[in-house]
């Protein structure tokens, strides 16, 4: 059994170790302490809200903290948490004077019982893992939250066994030998001994940063100097740099993927898999090595001025270990073109039998080079002049209607979201905003001016917020399209930048509302047409989340109502109905809705072998009956097993993380940055073209109900 009598006297002898030689132990620095004091009374003057940081909200503080350092309660007893209560009532105080103590002196405990911890794992792994017994019936809770914090070292003890038999049985039952489940675990956990090593002053303060921001509502964070950068990169699309994505993989920067079109891709030399190991400024600067430095550090000697040389030093990710070769790369801007707009153009025939083209532009966010805006650059990036831009090449290609496909889309600039709605409107306010001081104002269109007046829907779905739900919203109230997909996220707030001593604040100083009065906070927009979703509104979505503000009205703006849809509305959801109860890609997505849901229902991990496989057996029967009464229904042969489908690659469960810096909902653990873009993933990406579709025969249904004579032509929109 993992952590005999004599091993927990180490791992105590390990934590004594370190305790006592402090001198890796980290501490605040003065801009710090400057930083929070002045984030404490931009929050307390600023905030929506006014909540003011007293003792309660200090005592809020704490517990928020320590749930961020451990929210699976695997690192802290109850006695560590009952030490940190000194602390209850006086955060408040130490803040306004700047004083970090309380914040690095628990991150320090933290940090020492990790460390031991993992050297401890790294120590007794091998002699470990052979030792489960996986007849045993036992389990291993998912949620932290109903979990108690540890009355002793003892049940801390049992808590990590646990884990990392749940660790080496998912490694055997997806067909690790016994002999590489130990060198398999030992570098997953040599790597976060690794990443912990990293962590520096920065990381501490915007975890404890955060800890204190998310109490006044999800969307007001803490940006580190790093994170502010990133999201200017995420807004403008475009940096300076070499357009290379980069991750640690041991102690090398590898090369993930380059960015077309970018300075790296264009000058050839350097390829995906490459590890990085020095990097050079100029023709002639020396090559600083690498290995073993945190990713964002790496990133700072990589990007830099346009028109400037960096030379990376690599071993080729085909070659051999004791290759070496120096990359000269000159810096430039990089366009981040995969995050813009896109655009595509469907065929579907409508219930007629006539062959209908319907324009498909894709937004994955709303974004704005403001910096190039206000220096008067004319071909600035934004969402609405790409827009723009797409609508017109779809109708020079035919299209007779659009789908604005805002699923996954966060949101980003409120100004683009009015922008972007005024070339579906003549004119007029798309948009209501409330200040803390409750002051109405309202933003829209506000000159007439030629619009696209062809069919229009919008396509969302629960990751849709905020720029996003002001458009659909818009579109909806006016009547100018119809909305299809799922619920939104429901974040109905406006946040604004200020700038601190050392990064940023991002916080909410506004509530934003509908023309129709209605806030979308907590509610988000309802569509005209519902499509399933694999997302779990009690866990995605404003609602789900702690210290979101209230839903609320206020009183409604006078519109024009275009009212293209509401006669049709009736028979698009009767048709739309009807096709779907025979559409066996329909069908499909709303039985893996259903399995999804069960699947959710899950509390704890079996760590009984046949336990384990039965609940495995029983997914995956239930994934194969799913699949072949699809299959069956297209007129396929049924398969035996998902894997005649998927092939035999067997893929490890992910690696457990050490806690990460929460910086405005973005995970940014040391080690754990990406350099030049962030790599993101569609949860529901296999399954998007089945709702894509259906969005654009409803379009098509709508063009056949109309008919010809009765669609105003479209008219190129201007800005």
């Amino acid at each position: 059994m993992f952590l005999t009598i004599p091993t927990r006297l180490r791992w105590l002898v390990l934590a004594g170790l370190f305790c006592a030689y402090r001198t890796w132990a980290l501490a605040p620095e003065a801009i710090q302490g400057e930083t929070l004091g002045e984030m404490i009374s931009a929050l307390q003057n600023r905030h929506y809200e006014g909540k003011n940081y007293d003792d309660a909200l200090s005592a809020a503080h704490l517990d928020a903290y320590i749930d961020t350092l451990d929210p699976q309660k695997m690192f802290f007893t109850l006695d560590d948490v009952n030490s940190f209560q000194i602390y209850r009532t006086t955060l408040d105080d130490a803040g306004r004077e700047g004083n970090l103590v309380p914040a690095f002196t628990i991150f320090t405990q933290y940090q020492t019982h990790l460390k031991a911890r993992l050297e401890a794992i790294l120590v007794e792994l091998p002699a470990t893992v052979p030792e489960f017994d996986y007849s045993v019936s036992e389990y291993l809770p998912i949620d932290g939250d109903d979990v108690a914090w540890a009355a002793s070292s003892t049940e801390l003890d049992d808590r990590w066994r646990k884990r990392l038999k749940n660790q080496a049985l998912s490694l055997k039952l997806a067909d690790k030998s016994v002999d590489e489940i130990a060198p398999t675990l030992t570098k997953r956990y040599r790597n976060q001994l690794n990443r912990l090593e990293q962590y520096n002053e920065r990381d501490v303060f915007a975890i404890y940063a955060n800890a204190l921001t998310e109490l006044y509502d999800p969307h007001t964070s803490y940006f580190s100097p790093r994170r502010a950068e990133n999201f200017d990169i995420n807004m403008s699309l475009s940096f300076d740099g070499i357009g290379a994505v980069l991750q640690v993989d041991d102690e090398y920067t590898k090369v993930v993927r380059l960015v077309p079109a970018g300075p790296a891709d264009k000058q050839g030399d350097l390829s995906p898999s490459d590890l990085i190991i020095g990097v050079g400024q100029g023709v002639e600067g020396p090559i600083e090595d690498v290995v073993g430095w945190r990713l964002d550090e790496v990133v700072d000697l990589i990007r830099g001025p346009r028109e400037t040389t960096v030379r990376l030093e690599v071993i080729p990710g085909k070659g051999k270990t004791d290759q070496r070769q120096v990359v000269a790369i000159e810096r430039n801007k990089v366009k981040l073109e995969e995050q813009a707009a896109q655009s595509e153009l469907l065929e579907l025939d409508d219930a007629d039998g006539l062959t209908r083209k319907v324009g498909v532009i894709e937004i994955p966010a709303f974004y704005i080079d403001f910096a190039a805006l206000r220096r008067g650059d004319e071909d600035y990036k934004s969402t609405t002049r790409d827009v723009k831009k797409l609508i017109e090449e779809l109708q020079a290609q035919g299209a007779e209607a659009l789908v604005i496909d805002l699923r996954n889309n966060g949101g980003g600039s409120l100004q683009e979201a009015n922008d972007l709605t005024g070339l579906f409107i003549e004119y007029g306010p798309t948009v209501q905003i409330r200040s803390a001081e409750r002051k109405v104002w309202r933003d829209g269109k506000r000159r007439r001016s030629a619009y696209y007046q062809g069919p229009v829907a919008v396509l969302i779905n629960r990751l849709s917020a905020s720029a996003s739900e002001i458009f659909a919203g818009a579109i909806q109230d006016y009547g100018r399209g119809i909305v299809l997909g799922d619920r939104s996220f429901g974040k109905g707030t406006v946040q604004t930048l200020l700038g601190m001593p050392e990064g940023q604040l991002k916080v909410t100083e506004s509530k934003f509302y509908r023309i129709s009065g209605d806030s979308t906070q907590h509610r988000g927009v309802v569509p005209d047409i519902d499509f399933p979703s694999l997302f779990d509104p009690s866990e995605i979505g404003e609602s789900a989340l702690d210290n979101a503000l209230d839903w609320d009205q206020i009183s409604p703006v006078r519109h024009r109502e275009y009212s293209y849809f509401s006669s049709l509305l009736p028979t698009l959801s009767e048709r739309h109905k009807s096709r779907i109860e025979k559409d066996p890609d329909y069908i499909y997505l709303i039985d893996q809705v259903l399995m999804a849901t069960e699947t959710r229902g899950l509390k704890s991990l079996p760590l009984n072998e046949e336990e384990r496989v039965a609940l495995r057996d029983s997914q995956e029967q239930r994934a194969l009956e799913i699949e072949n009464k699809r299959r069956q229904a297209q007129g396929l042969e049924p398969l035996e097993s998902l894997r005649e489908d998927e092939g035999d690659e067997a893929t490890e469960d992910s690696e457990d993380g050490i806690v990460g810096v929460d910086e405005g909902n973005v995970t940014n653990a040391p080690g754990a940055v990406i350099e030049d873009s962030t790599v993101t993933e569609d949860a529901e990406e296999e399954l998007s073209d089945v709702l894509l579709i259906e969005a654009g025969r409803i379009l098509a249904d709508t063009l056949a109900l109309t008919g010809p004579s009765k669609v105003t032509p479209p008219v190129t929109a201007q800005r």
